[in-house]
C-alpha cells in the first residue's frame, strides 16, 4: 500500500513539474525591452517561478494612483518571490506619453515606481502584443481600459484576472496574491 501511494505521488508531482515547464514555456515566452531601455528581457527566463501581476498602464487616467499601491505591493511580495510588471498602453484614449522617457519619468517621480516597466505596447486589437493577446485569451477578458490585472502563477498559468477599478489593496486581490505565494515553486 505504501509503494503504491508513493508512486502515485511521484507520478503526481512530475505532471505538476512537465504541465509547469509546459505552461511557462508559452504564456510568459516573451521579450519586451525595460522601458526607454534597449535590450530585451525574456518574461519566461527572468521571472520563471515568480507569481506576477501584469498590469497595463497609463500616466493621464483617472487609474493612474494606483501606481502607489502597485508599487507597495511589489515592495512588501517581492522578497517572496513576487513582481509587478507594467506595460504602459496608449490604448484607451491616448492616455499615455508617446515618449518611453517621458513614461519613465513621470513613474519614477510622481509614483516612486521601482517595479519592472517595460515598453510602450498595445493591449487590444489587432495590433496587441502576442501576450496579451494570450492573457486576453486564456482569461476571456482583454483589458476594458487601463490598470487591468493578470495574476498568473508560479507555474507560469493565469490565475485570475482583475479589472481597472480593483485597486492594489482590494483584499480580493491580496489574498490572491498571497494565495499564489503559498504554492510550492516548479
Amino acid at each position: 500500500m505504501r509503494r503504491r501511494t508513493f508512486l502515485i505521488a511521484v507520478s503526481a508531482c512530475l505532471a505538476l513539474v512537465a504541465g509547469a515547464a509546459v505552461a511557462t514555456d508559452g504564456l510568459l515566452d516573451h521579450a519586451f525591452r525595460p522601458l526607454a531601455g534597449r535590450t530585451p528581457v525574456n518574461l519566461g527566463t527572468a521571472y520563471a517561478g515568480e507569481v506576477l501581476l501584469v498590469v497595463n498602464t497609463a500616466s493621464k487616467c483617472g487609474f493612474t494612483p494606483q501606481f502607489e499601491g502597485l508599487e507597495a505591493m511589489h515592495a512588501r511580495y517581492r522578497p517572496r518571490g513576487f513582481a509587478v510588471l507594467g506595460f504602459p498602453s496608449g490604448d484607451f484614449r491616448e492616455q499615455e506619453f508617446e515618449d518611453e522617457s517621458q513614461i519613465q519619468q513621470f513613474c519614477t517621480l510622481t509614483y516612486g515606481v521601482k517595479f519592472p516597466m517595460f515598453e510602450k505596447v498595445h493591449v487590444v486589437g489587432e495590433q496587441a502584443t502576442p501576450l496579451y493577446r494570450e492573457l486576453a485569451r486564456a482569461s476571456g477578458q482583454p483589458p476594458k481600459w487601463n490598470f487591468h490585472k493578470y495574476l498568473v502563477g508560479r507555474d507560469g498559468r493565469l490565475i485570475a484576472t482583475f479589472g481597472s477599478a480593483t485597486r492594489p489593496d482590494d483584499p480580493a486581490l491580496v489574498a490572491a496574491v498571497e494565495a499564489a505565494l503559498a504554492a510550492p515553486r516548479p
